[in-house]
């Protein structure tokens, strides 16, 4: 189902400077809206929108979610990506994570009902937790555990997912939910602890590449580009309301098998090795986008090796230009 996409609107996006915020932030401005990128630069670097800062029609506020947030014009569109999302990084403070899953959602959720905006919450497939069912649909209520070392993240979206749908019922707000599952994609940042960036960096120092357990757990890998497409077109949708919508790749590899390809793309000779699985890690992960198929003619196009490509690009420039970790 195509969407009519109107020009000129007013869109915030928090966590702007982010991976996902950054792209979505080009993406935006490419279509001839005028974009607020709002972030703390906690985990989001200031040179992911650095071609961004001179657009008359892009503007940086460096601003905490956790802070309500004024602005002095109107707002279109809320897009609320806010949040460390790389485990070793939302772990460090696992308290400010859940503020911020839950103040940042309601500071943009007042804003959105102040200006009258329509508003997009990035959930996660951590909201299911470790499923017992695949692929996991909208409707599944997951097996999350509420004392984890992941619990800060996994039951902080699920809390902010409960308040953008409270916020719909007793205010009217017009909400829209996006459930993403792994995305990978440049600008990704080299130490975030996932399976992409892991390998990826590894390979390319010439390091061992390192698998968590046997490997037979599966992720199933979205490019980024194609879950901006999902993401824009969930928030433009005047149909799919507030229930919340999977967005994701359903093509579902082993662990073990990404790392094999990995490798090779990068042309590397880096043993395989083995550590113990984390607390809580999901054994399967796979997203049925029937709804986001049916509701918003979206499915992803672009294949994994397809995507490793340019991602690899990337990172061999990160990891040269000795970025890791960094937030320049």
């Amino acid at each position: 189902m195509r969407q009519r996409r109107r020009r000129n609107l007013r869109c915030l996006v928090t966590g702007g400077a982010g991976f996902l915020g950054s792209h979505l932030c080009d993406r935006l401005i490419e279509q001839g809206h005028q974009v607020i990128c709002l972030d703390n630069l906690q985990t989001g670097r200031r040179r992911n929108i650095a071609h961004l800062e001179r657009h008359p029609r892009f503007s940086f506020v460096e601003h905490d979610v956790i802070v309500p947030f004024s602005h002095s014009g109107p707002l279109d569109r809320i897009y609320n990506l806010a949040c460390p999302a790389s485990p070793p990084k939302y772990q460090r403070d696992p308290i400010n994570t859940f503020q911020i899953c839950i103040l940042g959602a309601f500071n943009m959720l007042a804003l959105a009902d102040r200006k009258g905006a329509r508003i997009l919450q990035a959930s996660t497939s951590e909201v299911y937790g470790d499923p017992d069912i695949s692929p996991q649909p909208e409707e599944y209520r997951g097996v999350v555990n509420t004392v984890g070392p992941r619990s800060c993240y996994d039951e902080g979206k699920r809390a902010a997912e409960t308040l953008f749908h409270d916020y719909h019922l007793t205010h009217g707000t017009d909400i829209r939910i996006a459930r993403i599952f792994n995305t990978y994609g440049p600008r990704m940042a080299p130490d975030d602890g996932r399976v992409v960036s892991n390998f990826v960096t590894q390979a390319i120092s010439g390091l061992p590449i390192t698998i968590y357990g046997d490997g037979m757990q599966t992720r199933s890998l979205c490019y980024v580009d194609d879950l901006l497409a999902g993401m824009i077109a969930l928030m433009e949708s005047e149909t799919v309301g507030p229930r919340p919508v999977n967005l994701g790749n359903p093509g579902e590899y082993t662990v073990a098998a990404i790392a094999r390809i990995v490798r090779e793309i990068c042309g590397a000779q880096s043993p395989i090795i083995h550590k113990p699985l984390p607390i809580d890690d999901p054994l399967q992960r796979c997203p049925d986008i029937t709804r986001a198929g049916v509701t918003l003619g979206w499915a992803p196009k672009v294949a994994l090796r397809a995507g490793l490509l340019p991602t690899i690009t990337y990172f061999r420039d990160a990891v040269l230009g000795q970025e890791i970790g960094g937030v320049a």
